[in-house]
């Protein structure tokens, strides 16, 4: 009994993120009935509905999504509009609503959730019973949705964009850090190709998750651009601190696949296999002491000798590897290498200062400089550089 109400109680802790996600959701949309109701006659339905849709998981989200659903629904409703003055509500009106909303969503680069909401939105205010008021009705209550999600989702996380980055690379470095440790012991003791095909599992497991911490990291740092709340370079280290966890996790399934063509070899060295675990163990410790030290708000990424320490241990293996040259066969040797190699990388992805992760752009995706990029400031001070510079040019003609 106890077993079971304690498995109970687990099943709400460890999804603690998602319902309260959901809860804030629900009372979102609620809220947004009441309030469409109050203010619009009839606009609870379409509010909640809208509310809905819009909610994300931040509020940086929230305010891309929303802000953006509210401009795409505005032209699509005002297209609607036209085309049910000329041909009447129909399939005309229903197709070029749908099309406008969604080349407007993709000129907004909302993404793929807003690029149907927003087609979605626009059919719920030319739905049946359409007039002038009732699409003004509607408009508004579109607004007033799209508002009230933006002012819960603060409460969607508990967490910063930039928390929840640090978050994902803790999880990854850990998972990745419990990898190589098992590799190690599993390499010390004569393993086998059974162990090595679990190993080279998870390992390929966790390049899977790479697109989420990518992800995650890029709306990290746009979020620090749109919020005077947020330092610039703190964003920019953690999306660094991203790219390095990327190109570790990458070296470590390497290691996996060379772990499990060495398993196939029976003229493997015990000697050499320690060695071998011996680095591997060191490359687990340096990895959870990063991650350790990226916990930690002040802490100056480039002091802090973790990498120096772990290529040293590469060194140590590489010497090792060159006295028993004579020992090992060719593809041994070659294999071993091949892991030294992938532990400098991983060396040079903790150093954090490697030309490999500053240097070289890494390919965003293409919601990653959305309408909401930069602050509403920065944007309507750009604009209006702009519009001031095309009116002194006609003035000046």
């Amino acid at each position: 009994m106890i077993k079971t109400s304690v498995r109970f109680i687990n099943l709400f802790v460890k999804r603690k993120a998602w319902i309260r996600r959901v809860i804030v959701a629900s009372l979102a949309s609620a809220t947004a009935w009441i309030v469409g109701d109050q203010l619009v006659p009839n606009g609870g339905l379409v509010a909640a509905i809208v509310c809905a849709l819009s909610i994300r998981i931040s509020l940086y989200k929230s305010v891309r999504e929303g802000f953006g659903q509210i401009i795409g629904t505005a032209i699509g409703a005002s297209v609607a509009l036209l085309t049910v003055h000329y041909f009447n509500f129909g399939f005309i009106a229903v197709g070029a609503t749908v099309f406008l909303c969604s080349v407007v969503a993709r000129g907004l680069r909302l993404g793929e959730v807003a690029s149907v909401n927003v087609p979605v939105t626009a059919l719920i205010v030319i739905g049946p019973g359409l007039s002038g008021s009732t699409a003004t009705h509607r408009l508004s209550s579109t607004l007033i949705g799209a508002a009230i999600a933006i002012v819960f989702s603060y409460f969607s996380h508990a967490k910063t964009p930039a928390g929840r980055t640090i978050d994902q690379i803790s999880r990854i470095g850990k998972k990745s850090a419990e990898l190589l440790i098992e590799m190690s012991e599993g390499v010390a003791s004569s393993f086998t190709q059974k162990q090595a095909g679990n190993w080279l599992a998870k390992a390929r497991l966790l390049v899977e998750e790479i697109p989420d911490l990518r992800s995650q990291a890029i709306e990290a740092r746009e979020y620090a651009k749109w919020s005077p709340l947020v330092e610039e370079q703190e964003a920019d280290a953690l999306y660094v601190s991203g790219v390095a966890i990327e190109h570790m996790v990458v070296q470590v399934r390497t290691i996996a696949r060379r772990l499990f063509d060495a398993s196939q070899d029976k003229a493997r060295i015990d000697i050499v296999n320690r060695a071998i675990a011996h680095a591997l163990s060191a490359t687990s410790v340096a990895i959870s002491e990063k991650i350790e030290l990226i916990k930690l708000p002040e802490h100056d990424h480039a002091k802090d000798g973790i990498a120096e320490e772990l290529q040293q241990v590469a060194d140590n293996l590489t010497e090792e590897l060159i006295l028993r040259n004579q020992q090992l066969p060719r593809d041994q040797f070659v294999r071993c290498i091949s892991l030294v190699s992938a532990i400098s990388i991983i060396a040079a992805s903790l150093d954090e200062s490697s030309p490999a992760l500053r240097n070289v752009k890494t390919p965003e995706d293409a919601s990653s400089q959305p309408i909401m990029g930069y602050s509403p400031i920065t944007k309507t001070t750009k604009w209006s550089k702009r519009m001031w510079i095309a009116t002194r040019k006609f003035l000046l003609r």
